[in-house]
């Protein structure tokens, strides 16, 4: 099932984003730039890293699996959540 990045992450928060496949024989992993456009193919979210309590943009990834069972990770900017009071 293809779910777009508008549709898992909270309105707003989206600054930047990127996507990449990982492979437990990768030292590094292969990053892609994100484009709006794109449809992701979430099958199962594995984790998510948490959002800090700053007031400023900070990176977050959530890593995930596919439908073909590949994992990847996709890494992005939100804003923290230490702005609202």
């Amino acid at each position: 099932m293809l779910i777009s990045i508008a549709g898992l992450l909270v309105a707003g928060q989206v600054a930047a984003a990127e996507i990449g496949v990982w492979s437990p024989h990768q030292s590094r992993m292969l990053v892609v730039e994100y484009q709006a456009s794109q449809d992701l193919d979430i099958a199962r979210v594995i984790s998510h890293s948490k959002i800090p309590v700053v007031c400023k943009v900070v990176p977050v990834e959530m890593v995930y699996e596919d439908s073909k069972g590949e994992r990847r990770v996709h890494r992005y900017q939100v804003m923290g959540t230490g702005c609202l009071g």
